[in-house]
């Protein structure tokens, strides 16, 4: 694999950046109504976090704002540091456009996953976007033999998924479904594996592609709810 320097490429990350703030803003709110408690069952967490009733009722938002409510100051702080480290290296590689797509799409198959394993609980948390990212990385570093971060990320990776077997509380069906939503559109935007998921042209077909995962994600989680 070619070890590629992030430092030395040119660009931000402002999509990243944009979603880190947000995060932090949210959790803010959080504090200043006295939210505390490790579950985050109150406050803004139960006005956006992710509930199969709610969204069955209607409230589809939920499907993307529960990707920006955290439980805690732990879960809030691990989830930021790894999407700045993963977020931040894909998104000066592909672009903002194309990152923003592969995130988006872990959103949404992220929540389809935690509403399909577990529909009556109240879920939060980036993880499903983060473990999204995870697999693109994965699927960029294996068609091109390319590492952003200096060592492949199949170890980490596999480290987490170890970890969302292991420890109670985490959502097994929200990082299940964002390893896929992430897998998928990094495919499509890959060409399926014909071209390079960062230059390659973004034709119609690809853009179709990627709306199709997008809203193929979203339409699951509503169906499950």
């Amino acid at each position: 694999m070619r070890d590629l320097n992030v430092g030395q490429r040119t660009g931000g990350a402002p999509i990243t950046v944009g979603i880190i703030g947000v995060c932090v803003a949210i959790a803010i709110i959080e504090l200043a109504q006295g939210v505390t408690i490790a579950g985050a069952n109150a406050g803004i967490a139960l006005d956006l976090g992710l509930f199969g009733p709610a969204v069955a009722d209607g409230q589809w938002y939920r499907i993307i704002t529960s990707a920006f409510v955290h439980a805690g100051l732990i879960h809030l702080l691990f989830n930021m540091i790894v999407l700045w480290w993963l977020g931040g290296a894909l998104e000066r590689y592909a672009g903002s456009l194309r990152f923003g797509s592969i995130y988006l799409a872990s959103v949404v198959w992220g929540a389809a996953g935690a509403l399909l394993f577990a529909p009556n609980a109240l879920t939060v948390g980036a993880s499903g976007g983060v473990y999204g990212l995870m697999a693109a990385l994965l699927v960029l570093e294996r068609q091109q033999g390319i590492s952003l971060l200096g060592s492949s990320v199949g170890v980490f990776l596999l480290l987490n998924l170890a970890i969302t077997f292991i420890i109670p509380g985490i959502s097994i069906g929200g990082h299940l479904g964002g390893l896929l939503g992430g897998f998928l559109a990094a495919v499509v935007l890959s060409g399926l594996g014909r071209g390079h998921m960062a230059y390659g042209r973004l034709a119609p077909a690809i853009v179709a592609g990627v709306v199709a995962v997008v809203g193929g994600g979203f339409a699951l989680a509503v169906l499950v709810a």
